[in-house]
Formats: structure tokens, C-alpha cells, sequence
């Protein structure tokens, strides 16, 4: 019998009503509580199954879906940039990990559990989170979310951000242009030396 592990997270200030609501999330199967997660709050229901992770991003959603392959083990909430600061879209591999990191380009910005996806500054890390794009670029999540997360990729894990990805129950690849293409494989040959 496999054990599963469940997890779910009010924000900061959550009243006895979202309480409730956080509990009925917590029996639904995940992709209809992924559907139902508020600013700041996530599901994760990993059976610990050892099958590769890769995290589909959902700009349109402002979600995050978390796979053991083809199975959701985890959602979350997400803020993604702001306009004029869009995240990219694409499938990036995660570059590099760091639990505690500091952004060079915006002040020393806290950037806990930060995983990179690209050299240019766009990674995902815990951070403000209020369920809309409002990040410079980056994919913000709630902390605890952001420490699982951390604790079960790799470096070269897939992550897919799209903006045609809907309920999380379909993989849509996105189309990605030639330059992105040849770049995220020089990244990918990069980790491998």
C-alpha cells in the first residue's frame, strides 16, 4: 500500500470561513482543488512514485500543476510578471537551485527556493503572491509550496509555461520559436559539462 502525502496552505490571515473551504479543498481529487485554490494557498498529494517531476505553468490560470509523469501531485496559486515584464513562454529545463538566494537585478530581493530557468533572471521562488501577474518576471508561489517544490526537482527538471493551458488536465506543449529552442539546448548541454 503506497503512503500518499497530502498538503494544504491558507495564507497569512486566512479567516475561519477560507478554513473550512481550505478542508473541502483538501478531499477533493486534485484537479478540481486545483481549480478551487485562492491567492496563496496549494494542494499537494504526492504518492512518492520516484517517476520524473516536470511543472507545467499556466499564465493563463495563474497556476502552477506539479506531474509525476502523468499524474498531478501538486497546484498552487502562482504570480507571474506583470505587463511589460511577461514571463516567457516556453519549456525551459531548471538551470540552477539555491535555498536561500538574493536578486542582483532587483535590490537584493529575498528569492527563497529559487530554481532558474533562465540566465536572464527568470526563475520560480516563494514570494508575494497575490494571484495575479505582478512579479517582474519571474513565478512567485507561496513559501511552503515553494520548499516542497524545491525538495523534489532536479536540475534539468521540464518546465513548461504556456498560455494556453487550461484545468490541468491536458498537456499543451507550447509552440516555441527557433531561438528560444536553440538556446534552451545550449543551457540544457551547459548543466551536462
Amino acid at each position: 500500500m503506497k503512503a500518499y502525502g497530502l498538503a494544504i496552505v491558507l495564507g497569512m490571515g486566512a479567516t475561519p470561513a477560507l478554513a473550512s473551504s481550505a478542508a473541502a479543498i483538501a478531499a477533493m481529487p486534485i484537479e478540481q482543488a486545483a481549480a478551487e485554490l485562492s491567492p496563496n494557498q496549494f494542494v499537494w498529494k504526492d504518492n512518492g512514485s520516484g517517476e520524473p517531476v516536470s511543472i507545467v505553468i499556466s499564465l493563463i490560470e495563474q497556476r502552477a500543476f506539479v506531474y509525476r509523469g502523468s499524474t498531478m501531485i501538486a497546484a498552487t496559486s502562482i504570480s507571474s510578471g506583470k505587463d511589460g515584464k511577461d514571463t516567457p513562454l516556453g519549456t525551459y529545463p531548471i538551470l540552477q537551485k539555491n535555498a536561500v538566494h538574493k536578486s542582483s537585478l532587483y535590490n537584493d530581493a529575498s528569492m527563497p527556493f529559487m530554481q532558474r530557468l533562465t540566465w536572464d533572471g527568470i526563475a520560480i521562488h516563494a514570494g508575494r503572491n497575490p494571484g495575479f501577474p505582478d512579479s517582474h518576471g519571474c513565478i512567485r508561489v507561496p513559501l511552503g509550496f515553494a520548499k516542497q517544490l524545491f525538495g523534489v526537482t532536479t536540475l534539468g527538471t521540464t518546465v513548461t509555461v504556456t498560455d494556453d493551458f487550461e484545468g490541468g488536465v491536458t498537456l499543451a506543449e507550447p509552440v516555441v520559436d527557433q531561438e528560444t529552442a536553440v538556446a534552451n539546448l545550449a543551457q540544457s548541454v551547459s548543466l551536462q559539462q
